[in-house]
């Protein structure tokens, strides 16, 4: 998944063969790249979008998103915050 190998970079972590170092463990576990489905790799990657720049729309748009709880449109909205912030 390119969406997943644009987050990965954005957070910093190498990426080998769809695998990167697993957020959920932070003790260099490299695991499939989980960003898509799971609350536990893209929280930290939400908590990094909104320390970067300092664009309230963007942020609220965000905040808008996660408050459905729902990790498919999180996902996609992350994945747009970081294309538009690396533009």
């Amino acid at each position: 998944m390119n969406d997943n190998k644009l987050i990965a970079e954005f957070m910093g972590y190498e990426v080998n063969h769809n695998k990167c170092y697993s957020p959920k463990y932070n003790d260099g576990t490299i695991a499939p790249m989980q960003f898509h489905k799971s609350w536990d790799w893209l929280i930290p990657v939400l908590i990094k979008c909104m320390q970067t720049g300092d664009d309230t729309d963007k942020w609220d748009h965000l905040y808008n998103v996660l408050s459905e709880l729902n990790v498919d449109k999180l996902y996609k909205a992350v994945v747009e915050f970081i294309k538009e912030y690396n533009i």
